[in-house]
């Protein structure tokens, strides 16, 4: 007898099959107490830090269990983003002011009080499950910050559409603090993808180097 699969159930595969049958992972888009945007949609940005529920191996992969930003970087205070997924692996902090994510070092000004994804390392990827409104063809931007460069990849549907994409550096020689190395905020713009309208899910993968952070993809339309 053929064994069933289990949905539940992922052995070392860093990209999830999520064809739409029902033995396959269909999606749980997050919402919490305060964020209850449930499935973003495209064309708009897609928050990195609003990855999929599900948990390790299923929502995301991360190298190590601990949320080093929420609850670590950012102690426990009883603020929401100071506890914003701490119990996850994926690592979240947010923009900040005070001349840290606000400084004349930044090639693209970020919002403050942003929620995004951090500490990369290659091989951890997050999933987001998207309703897209119009079949078309899109260009995605990434707002993100890099100290060493790096690439990464992006698929829909288990399928790469955009593979090994190099990410530049935001070292800058010219920023006397060395720990504001990873807080140089720019803007990539990753490449062209062909969606078709209804649901997709989207796997953001770090491939090379890491140590990047990411804020929102954005979904235009051509």
């Amino acid at each position: 007898m053929k064994k069933k699969l289990n949905p539940f159930f992922i052995t070392g595969v860093l990209m999830l099959c999520v064809s739409c049958t029902s033995n396959r992972y269909q999606g749980l888009p997050y919402e919490d107490a305060e964020y209850k945007g449930g499935m973003q949609h495209i064309p708009g940005k897609v928050y990195c830090a609003y990855y999929d529920l599900g948990g390790e191996g299923i929502a995301y992969h991360d190298e190590t269990p601990e949320n080093h930003g929420s609850g670590e970087l950012n102690p426990l205070d009883g603020s929401y983003l100071h506890s914003f997924r701490v119990d996850e692996g994926v690592d979240i902090s947010y923009t900040k002011s005070n001349d840290i994510d606000d400084s004349e070092f930044n090639f693209v000004e970020p919002p403050m009080n942003r929620l995004y994804v951090g500490w990369t390392v290659p091989g951890e990827w997050t999933k987001y499950t998207v309703y897209v409104e119009q079949t078309g063809t899109y260009t995605v931007h990434l707002l993100y910050t890099s100290n060493r460069g790096g690439k990464i990849a992006l698929a829909v549907n288990d399928k790469d559409v955009l593979s090994d994409i190099p990410i530049a550096s935001t070292y800058r020689t010219d920023d006397p603090m060395d720990w504001r190395q990873w807080h140089h905020w720019n803007e990539a713009s990753l490449g062209e993808v062909k969606l078709k309208k209804g649901k997709q899910i989207l796997t953001l993968r770090t491939v090379e180097e890491g140590e990047m952070n990411y804020a929102w993809l954005e979904f235009t339309i051509k």
